[in-house]
C-alpha cells in the first residue's frame, strides 16, 4: 500500500532510481528541483531536502512573493513511486503552474497513484483554509487531464506557457 510521506535523506538511493528512471532533466512536478539543486551526493541531497522541509512549514507565515509549498513523496516498501507538491498562496508562480502538480515515475503509471495522492493533497488544501486549487497540465497529457476531471476540475481555459500549451482546471475543495 503506497503512503505520502515528506521527503527524507534516508531514501536518496531511492529517489536517485526514480529519477534516473525518467531520464535527464528537471523532471516531473512534484518533487521541488530546481536547476540549482544538486541532488546526486548525499550531501547535496540532504540539503535540497533540509531546503523542501523549510518550505514545506504551513506555521511559517506566507510572504509575498515567495513560494509556500508542502512537498509529499510517493512512496511503497521505501520505492519512490512519485512526488506531488500543494503551492500555497496566490502569486504569480502558482498562477502559472498552479496550486498542486504531480508526478508519477513511469513503471508506476496506471495504477491510479496520482489520484490517490491528488485526493490527500485536496484534503490538505482544505485544512490550509484554501477554498479552491488551480491545476495546470499539457494539453497532450491526458492521464492528468483525466485525473483532473475525476475528481471535479473544471476547465477555465488553455493558455500558452513556456513549456507549450497548457489546460488550467480549478477543483473546489
Amino acid at each position: 500500500m503506497p503512503e505520502l510521506i515528506a521527503p527524507t535523506a534516508r531514501l536518496h538511493p531511492a529517489w536517485i532510481e526514480a529519477r534516473d528512471e525518467w531520464g535527464p532533466g528537471l523532471h516531473e512536478d512534484g518533487f521541488g528541483v530546481g536547476p540549482s539543486d544538486e541532488v546526486d551526493s548525499p550531501a547535496g541531497f540532504a540539503g535540497w531536502v533540509t531546503r523542501l522541509a523549510a518550505e514545506s512549514d504551513p506555521s511559517k507565515p506566507v510572504v509575498a512573493g515567495q513560494i509556500s509549498c508542502i512537498y509529499r513523496w510517493i512512496v511503497e516498501r521505501d520505492r519512490v513511486l512519485g512526488g506531488i507538491a500543494l503551492r500555497y498562496g496566490l502569486n504569480d508562480y502558482v498562477l502559472q503552474f498552479g496550486h498542486i502538480g504531480y508526478g508519477i515515475r513511469p513503471s508506476s503509471r496506471r495504477r491510479g497513484l496520482a489520484t490517490w495522492a491528488l485526493v490527500r493533497m485536496l484534503d490538505e488544501a482544505r485544512t490550509l483554509g484554501l477554498d479552491r486549487v488551480l491545476l495546470v497540465c499539457a494539453v497532450d497529457n491526458l492521464a492528468s487531464v483525466k485525473t483532473i476531471e475525476q475528481r471535479g476540475g473544471v476547465l477555465e481555459g488553455v493558455r500558452d506557457t513556456e513549456h507549450g500549451p497548457a489546460r488550467r482546471y480549478w477543483i473546489k475543495v
